[in-house]
Order: structure tokens, then C-alpha cells, then sequence
């Protein structure tokens, strides 16, 4: 419960790949944008079992996911529109 006053962040999925390349590409264009972000798996990726499958991501701890705040949401995925996810 927060007593700040401050609602807590509405946070959407906005991009989910195993690429580390369509990652990459996806976190710059955001960053190039100004639209925060956080990832979500991004960091235990190599940690869970047997890591990385050929498909570039960890089948227990799944894609890696971007979330954005609702509020830009449909501006994230104009600008990630352009970078296939694998």
C-alpha cells in the first residue's frame, strides 16, 4: 500500500522476444524516443536450467518482455512496429 499519494504505475506489455538482437533494437528505439520502459526476464535468461534454447530464450523463465506505462502504450508500439520479435 503506498502512502505517498502517488497512484501506483499501470504497466503494459508492449514487446516480448528471445532475440537478443530485436531486444537491443527495441530498447535503442524507445530510449531514442524518450518512452520509459522495464524489462521483464531480461536478467535471468542464462541462470534457470540448462540457459538459452536455439530459439534465444529460456523456456522456464520464458521471453524477455518491455513494459511500458499505459499511457504510452499505443506510442511504444508505433515506434517498436518495425522490429520482428522471435
Amino acid at each position: 500500500m503506498r502512502t505517498d499519494g502517488e497512484e501506483p504505475t499501470d504497466l503494459v506489455v508492449v514487446f516480448q522476444t528471445g532475440d537478443t538482437v530485436a531486444l537491443a533494437l527495441a530498447k535503442a528505439a524507445l530510449e531514442d524516443e524518450g518512452i520509459p520502459f522495464v524489462t521483464q526476464g531480461e536478467g535471468v535468461q542464462d541462470l534457470i536450467g540448462a540457459g538459452r534454447m536455439p530459439g534465444g530464450f529460456n523456456l522456464a523463465a520464458g521471453p524477455v518482455r518491455i513494459h511500458v506505462e499505459r499511457r504510452n502504450a499505443a506510442r511504444a508500439r508505433e515506434v517498436l512496429a518495425g522490429i520482428a520479435p522471435r
